[in-house]
Order: C-alpha cells, then structure tokens, then sequence
C-alpha cells in the first residue's frame, strides 16, 4: 500500500492482507499526520496573509514615492 501525505511519501508492506500496526499505533500515527498536515495549512495560510500585507505596504511605499 502506498501512502502519500503532502510532499511525505511511503510504501507501508503488509503480510497476509494485515497492516502492521495495532490499531492504537495506527490511530496514533493518523493523529499525528492529521495535526502535520493542520499546522501545515496554518503556517500556508499565515505566511499568504505576511506576503499580502508586506505587498500593500511595498505598493503603499512606491505609490507615495512616484507620488513625490
């Protein structure tokens, strides 16, 4: 089974059509790419709002400079 999450890629192998985690391991593994993949998005989501605020403060900046 391939498993694939963001730019994180990996090929889990089974034996005899079972996984090899127990089923608290594999909840707990599925948390913790739940809250990667969450953080993730946040830090994506934070760094677009800097870029845009720092982008109207540089066009701010240039229009009062041309404006001089």
């Amino acid at each position: 089974m391939s498993v694939e999450i963001g730019e994180v890629s990996s090929t889990v192998h089974t034996v005899d059509s079972e996984l090899p985690l127990s089923a608290q391991a594999m909840q707990r593994l599925v948390h913790a790419v739940s809250t990667a993949v969450r953080d993730s998005h946040a830090h994506q989501k934070r760094s677009e709002e800097e870029r845009r605020v720092t982008g109207g403060v540089s066009a701010e900046r240039d229009a009062e400079s041309h404006g001089d």
